[in-house]
């Protein structure tokens, strides 16, 4: 009976079940929870550089890291064409400047694109999560409605049963007073 209960509730076979959909019905045969903290389940997989590609897309995608930024540069500038106007360190163009910002976006490009490829992977992640999440609760619910028919079926049967016993009663006195 389990098993035509859960060919009724996925709509396939058990053996036609994807890995997800038969932890989730081992999980809700057991009556326990799917739901876990998810953000924490798939950093507990992250390596460090993981982590480390995550904090520094956080930082230089951040208005505090462009306001400093922004001021860094003003400071260079008003440094060599102001206080330094005798021997500036990086004299108008700004040769040196052009160097290092070229450096920091050569370095910082691709750790911000591996850390959008890890939010991806995040997407997917949960994704997975929720669609496990939502499958244990409509296989929750599906359950109950069964559950709820087989008792308002019961119940039915019982009420016919109780009007079967009721006519015959009203048949037998009918026909005890027809005969008098």
């Amino acid at each position: 009976m389990l098993k035509d209960l859960e060919k009724s509730l996925l709509g396939k076979p058990t053996d036609e079940l994807t890995p997800a959909e038969k932890k989730v019905l081992v999980k809700a045969r057991q009556r326990r929870t799917v739901s876990t903290n998810a953000g924490e389940d798939f950093l507990a997989g992250a390596t460090f550089g993981q982590r480390l590609a995550d904090g520094i897309a956080r930082i230089g995608g951040s208005w505090g890291f462009i306001i400093g930024f922004m001021l860094f540069l003003v400071a260079w500038v008003i440094l060599n064409t102001v206080l330094l106007a005798a021997r500036p360190l990086d004299p108008y163009p700004f040769i040196f400047l052009n160097l290092l910002l070229s450096m920091v976006a050569a370095i910082q490009a691709p750790i911000i694109m591996m850390s959008q490829n890890r939010q991806a992977e995040r997407d997917r992640f949960m994704a997975a999560k929720d669609y496990e999440i939502n499958l244990k609760a409509e296989i929750e619910v599906l359950a109950l409605h069964h559950k709820i028919d087989e008792q308002v079926l019961k119940e039915l049967r019982e009420t016919r049963q109780e009007i079967d016993a009721v006519r015959q009663a009203i048949e037998a006195l009918t026909g005890r007073s027809g005969q008098s």
